[in-house]
């Protein structure tokens, strides 16, 4: 185990994140922050790498052949909501509060998981070797995220990924489709008889999305959800446009693969629309609720659920928990904030499910806050 106790790591956890607050990391610009968690990494004296903006490590006895556990959150945050009263780059603690943009989403999360890494950096003979990454681009799902850092470890066998759940193990995530809609029609004079508008060739498009329903519905996330988010058609009152174009959320669920997704809506749209998907790859993840790992969770109490929001599991082709500190209404929201007991307890508990996933001795909490270094 590390040698500082469970208050000093969270303490320190405490610490770091309010100067990530305080640093700005729009999703690809997150340099400032990476070198905070560089320099944290340093004064653990926790050896690391870093490629872009992803910075990450092992465990110090780490040993070839044994499978691997990740633990990773994300240190970029969106830009700030425009309803913000508060500096959104200042981190004010207030009513237990501490305010900031990131706080919630995911600097609350990525601090805890930091400081229970770092309990477990020294512990020998673990069944699994154990790697952090504090990844980039999460928000955008850029090129150069933690995507970007999988050919740079082993093969995975398991991931949890930090994300605001109230430290409730959500064991299962949506995927994302975004589609480009393409519905074609005759362009024409606005005085002049035409009976292939593309306006309203894209009616029943639209109403199909909306009525539409897969058949494979999910035990823990429901049915597949699509909604058309966007429609954009035209740029005078006098024309007809030749195309109307429709953007479409689609939130896939655990029972199908986001191509097969795409190949059934592509099948009974048929000639009626031309359907360009922006990306494959955010599929949705899983993990058995009789793993070890969930079983861990629910041992202390935790409960399970589906989540619809998406994270870096979309990414992962290992089973994957998402489980952190922190209450995901918030995220994105103006004035963001995280209670400083969330991350009190979320160290506290992911110490806890680790030790039992790793077969570990925990230090009680009551106790680690009253030992000396």
């Amino acid at each position: 185990m590390s040698g500082k106790t469970l208050h000093t790591l969270t303490q320190e956890a405490i610490q770091l994140l309010k100067r990530l607050i305080a640093t700005q990391s729009f999703s690809g610009e997150e340099d400032g922050t990476a070198l905070l968690i560089e320099a944290w990494f340093n004064s653990n004296n926790i050896s690391f790498e870093r490629e872009n903006n992803n910075i990450w490590a092992f465990n110090k006895y780490k040993e070839d052949g044994r499978p691997t556990l990740l633990l990773n959150s994300h240190h970029d945050t969106v830009k700030p909501n425009l309803g913000y009263t508060l500096n959104p780059l200042e981190p004010i603690e207030k009513d237990g509060k501490l305010f900031g943009l990131g706080s919630n989403d995911a600097g609350g999360c990525l601090v805890s998981l930091l400081a229970t890494f770092a309990y477990f950096y020294e512990t020998e003979n673990l069944p699994y070797n154990l790697v952090v990454v504090a990844s980039a681009e999460e928000e955008s799902s850029g090129p150069n995220g933690l995507n970007s850092v999988l050919k740079h470890l082993p093969e995975l066998d398991c991931a949890i990924v930090g994300e605001p759940t109230e430290m409730q193990l959500a064991i299962a995530e949506k995927g994302l489709l975004v589609l480009d809609v393409l519905v074609e029609g005759t362009p024409g004079h606005a005085a002049h008889p035409n009976d292939n508008v593309s306006i309203y060739n894209a009616l029943p498009v639209i109403e199909w999305f909306r009525d539409f329903r897969f058949e494979k519905v999910s035990d823990v996330l429901g049915p597949i959800k699509m909604t058309v988010t966007g429609i954009n058609a035209g740029k005078q009152h006098n024309v007809v446009p030749s195309d109307c174009n429709l953007v479409v959320d689609v939130r896939v669920n655990d029972r199908y693969t986001n191509l097969e997704v795409l190949d059934i809506i592509r099948k009974e749209i048929g000639s009626k629309a031309k359907v360009t998907p922006r990306s494959l790859h955010l599929n949705s993840s899983s993990i058995p609720k009789r793993h070890d790992l969930v079983l861990a969770g629910i041992e202390l109490g935790r409960t399970t659920y589906g989540s619809p929001t998406l994270s870096d599991q979309s990414v992962l082709s290992c089973q994957s928990l998402k489980l952190g500190p922190g209450y995901s209404p918030r995220s994105h929201s103006a004035d963001e904030f995280i209670y400083i007991k969330e991350i009190e307890e979320g160290v506290e508990l992911y110490i806890k499910i680790l030790s039992k996933f790793l077969k570990q001795d925990t230090i009680p909490a009551q106790k680690a806050a009253t030992q000396s270094e």
